[in-house]
């Protein structure tokens, strides 16, 4: 299973998280659940269906406190998606909430046609996503969503990076007039942002500065990337991060910036390398004309290997020692132009 997020930091990225002056929050699915139930507690119409779902999406205190919001399928996916959009088509707000997985994958036809081609305002909530569940393998990893999800015209796909982020992208599903799909995973997050900081569906936040390399990154993976930026500025690296909340639609201006601005862009995703962030990425530069060394950091095509959320993190270099490496390689793959810096070595960072 997944465990908190201070255990997926080395004794050196505590370290950094520490000189940053970051703060830990709470799993961005417990943050879902509250603010969505702050929200039907003013709304009557907002109403939860879950697929066996109460206790893993934190959904219990809403269920006592509003039984006759929340209505429970039974472990039945495409029926779930199915009363979540003929709720929305009759002017209830609905969020239909399953591990993302399964929700995803079993109900594929159900949030195409019953939600986006039907165009109602219902929410898809995947929860426990990415490697979440850990150890219990390829079987509960949800790495094919986002890919999946892009493919389907009419929804929003929004991976919240914090709890800030968390509560603003919630609040605006409840405010939506179209399909939203929102992503959550389990372990407890540092907060990033701000409270004035300005959220807004289809723009990325600028979490860092920089225009060395520039880290483009989604959901539970922005924290190493920011990680890794404060580690790079060690050595004279100074390293942009881009928290890409919205995945669709992108926001392809923050991108092309980021290619034309930095010399190298580098991208996170708790996901598949395929079909995601990352190529989503590299399709808006490549039709912008936008030429940069670039490396998407994600899940690679195989049985993904066994263990905690933060094994699998380390495995793939998504850590902040990973990332380091990754933005040193494409530098260093950079050291025959003439702007670029010397070599450069992990060793500068011990």
């Amino acid at each position: 299973m997944s465990v908190p997020s201070s255990y997926m930091l080395s004794s050196a990225a505590r370290a950094t998280t520490d000189r940053l002056g970051l703060s830990m929050g709470r799993a961005n699915l417990e943050e879902f659940a509250d603010a969505l139930q702050a929200l039907a507690e003013h709304d009557r119409n907002l109403v939860v269906v879950t697929s066996d779902s109460r206790g893993s999406g934190k959904l219990g205190p809403f269920g006592k406190s509003l039984p006759q919001q929340l209505i429970e399928v039974g472990i039945a996916e495409q029926n779930l998606v199915g009363i979540a959009a003929g709720l929305a088509s009759a002017g209830k707000k609905s969020f239909a909430v399953s591990p993302a997985c399964f929700l995803t994958a079993r109900s594929l036809e159900q949030i195409k046609n019953d939600v986006c081609y039907s165009d109602v305002p219902a929410t898809i909530v995947g929860i426990s996503a990415g490697v979440s569940y850990g150890a219990l393998g390829s079987t509960h990893h949800s790495l094919h969503d986002l890919a999946a999800l892009r493919a389907i015209h009419n929804i929003n796909v929004i991976v919240p990076a914090d709890n800030f982020e968390t509560r603003e992208a919630v609040r605006t599903a409840a405010h939506s007039e179209r399909p939203i799909y929102l992503r959550f995973g389990k372990a407890p997050m540092l907060d990033i942002h701000r409270p004035t900081t300005n959220f807004q569906v289809g723009k990325a936040i600028v979490v860092r500065e920089g225009i060395d390399v520039a880290f483009i990154a989604a959901g539970e993976t922005v924290i190493h990337a920011l990680l890794a930026a404060a580690q790079l500025a060690e050595i004279g690296l100074e390293c942009r991060v881009l928290s890409m909340h919205t995945i669709k639609p992108l926001d392809e201006e923050a991108v092309i910036r980021a290619g034309s601005e930095c010399r190298a862009v580098v991208t996170v995703e708790e996901h598949s390398i395929h079909g995601g962030l990352g190529e989503a990425c590299a399709a808006t530069l490549m039709q912008a004309g936008v030429h940069v060394p670039f490396k998407i950091v994600g899940l690679p095509d195989e049985d993904t290997v066994t263990g905690s959320q933060a094994d699998i993190f380390r495995h793939y270099g998504m850590t902040m020692e990973g990332l380091s490496q990754t933005a040193i390689n494409l530098l260093n793959g950079l050291a025959s132009d003439s702007s670029a810096r010397s070599m450069l070595t992990t060793a500068a960072l011990r």
